[in-house]
């Protein structure tokens, strides 16, 4: 599940959209029931991050639109996943071949990477609590 990169225009959504519609700050403070410095507080809010979402869905309406939220990931699900996997499987075989090198019972590098594949495979069929902990 990919999205294409959208960008956020440089004066903002509420801005560019209210001006494509060709209202200006003042008939939508109007439309609000606000004063024309809140709206343009809100349109450098939204440009800062700053404004809630509410806020920006009572000016997409008051504006006719409507208002779209969504965290997009920034590849598809299924690799971010395998992605933890592979590093929580890397490093418990990392930690294993340490202690297993202290009693002089090293793997070949095609045995870590087995090991490794296989560890990935079971934590991505059984995720475990952890799965999203960070080590310190």
């Amino acid at each position: 599940m990919k999205a294409s990169h959208i960008e956020l225009p440089p004066e903002g959504w509420l801005c560019t959209v209210r001006k494509a519609l060709g209202m200006s700050a003042a008939q939508l403070a109007r439309r609000l029931g606000v004063t024309r410095a809140q709206v343009s507080k809100t349109e450098k809010g939204e440009l800062n991050g700053t404004v809630s979402l509410k806020t920006l869905q009572n000016m997409a309406e008051a504006m006719g639109c409507r208002l779209t939220y969504a965290i997009i990931p920034d590849t598809n699900v299924e690799d971010i996943l395998a992605a933890r996997a592979q590093q929580q499987a890397t490093r418990r075989v990392e930690e294993a071949h340490k202690h297993m090198a202290l009693e002089d019972q090293t793997l070949s590098q095609d045995q870590i990477k087995f090991e490794v594949e296989r560890l990935q495979k079971d934590i991505l069929q059984n995720p475990p609590a952890d799965f999203w902990d960070d080590e310190a």
